[in-house]
């Protein structure tokens, strides 16, 4: 999408705002009705409701999602999962063949074993981090490859050039989870994916009130997901589409801040002697540290790590915590804390969790805004024996 504005702490605030504005009103307004006017639209998808999509609310939120990730075309849906599983039946038939990073959000990891199985839909779970096993697992059928920017839970950071490369020169869609990274630290367009999908509930919108996803990227392939979601019924209802286009307009600062925490406080990890291994990609012992410095502009405000002492070392610890909130979600302005083994996994089995790396010692913040000095002491104070 062609933007007047250069730089994306100036699209946040401006981009996709109604010109002039509505009654002079600085902020978007909520058009809380289900049912417009006609005005004589000659396609269907033109009419103006809101399961279509196409209120108000919904065409800003697109024109400044699209704009923020240098896309065509943007489109929200009523949650994350939603926006993964449109555009995912959106692009793949019965028979078709797709590959996937071998280390993806649990939701996702469901969608793509249980329900697109059914619709016999095959798959081949891939190592990011090597072409080769890419190259063994690609069929005639193959159409599309999967995968997120920095992975949940384990903070993998994939070969994303490589990655696409492979899927250009194969003629296969590609397809990022984005919402990790955010587009304050990563634009996955601009390195040639073909869309790019976000759970808004997470960063973009950041204030734990909403449940929000959305896709972007080409003009053709999200007129295909339109098409299927208008269908299907994810839409986001006004008050939530304004929520998520408030919450944007802060995402740059807030994730600046949460860059920095987040490395201060996994640098502290890493020290103490009762942690075994963080996961970071901004730390310099992370395995894909470099690929990470190469490609983003901050590395994120999330971060994993494991305890010594198994599973009754990570109760322990969840219970001492006084700041942040045990809670499942991410991306938020407070700090958030949970075991993904009991939250995000827990609908893995546990060979499966096993498989991916994911074990019940594994503990995954997501660092909000309080102080980084209050937030370590915490840590530290819960850590101990």
């Amino acid at each position: 999408m062609n933007s007047k504005y250069k730089k994306i702490e100036t699209k946040i605030i401006h981009s996709g705002e109604p010109h002039p504005l509505i009654d002079g009103a600085v902020s978007m307004p909520i058009f809380q009705s289900s049912t417009f006017e006609y005005w004589g639209a000659d396609k269907y998808e033109d009419v103006r409701y809101i399961r279509l999509n196409n209120t108000p609310n919904h065409i800003a939120l697109h024109k400044k999602l699209a704009s923020l990730e240098n896309g065509e075309e943007a489109l929200v849906t009523s949650s994350g999962m939603s926006a993964i599983s449109t555009t995912l039946l959106s692009l793949l038939r019965p028979g078709d063949h797709f590959l996937v990073q071998d280390c993806i959000y649990g939701g996702t990891f469901g969608l793509i074993t249980k329900d697109l199985k059914t619709l016999n839909i095959s798959y081949d779970f891939f190592d990011g981090n090597d072409i080769n096993s890419i190259k063994e697992k690609i069929r005639p059928e193959t159409k599309l490859i999967y995968l997120e920017s920095i992975s949940n839970p384990l903070m993998k950071v994939a070969d994303i050039k490589g990655i696409v490369k492979f899927a250009r020169s194969n003629n296969l869609t590609s397809i990022i989870d984005n919402t990790f990274a955010t587009p304050i630290n990563f634009l996955p367009l601009d390195i040639g994916f073909d869309l790019c999908i976000h759970s808004c509930t997470k960063y973009l919108n950041g204030h734990s009130d909403i449940v929000a996803g959305a896709v972007i990227g080409r003009g053709e392939m999200i007129g295909k997901i339109r098409d299927k979601l208008n269908r299907l019924g994810g839409s986001l209802d006004p008050h939530a589409c304004y929520l998520l286009h408030r919450g944007i307009k802060t995402l740059a600062v807030r994730v600046r801040y949460q860059n920095k925490s987040a490395m201060m406080i996994a640098q502290v990890l890493e020290s103490n002697p009762q942690v075994e291994k963080v996961n970071y990609p901004g730390l310099k012992s992370h395995p894909n540290h470099n690929v990470a410095s190469t490609l983003f502009g901050g590395y994120g405000g999330m971060l994993s790590f494991e305890l010594k002492g198994g599973l009754d070392a990570a109760e322990r610890f969840l219970k001492r915590v006084r700041i942040p909130i045990v809670a499942p979600s991410l991306g938020g302005v407070e700090t958030l804390i949970t075991q993904p083994a009991r939250t995000s996994h827990a609908s893995m089995t546990p060979e499966e969790r096993n498989r991916m790396g994911i074990g019940d010692n594994l503990i995954r913040i997501s660092v909000g805004l309080e102080s980084t000095e209050e937030l370590i002491d915490d840590f530290i104070q819960a850590l101990q024996n």
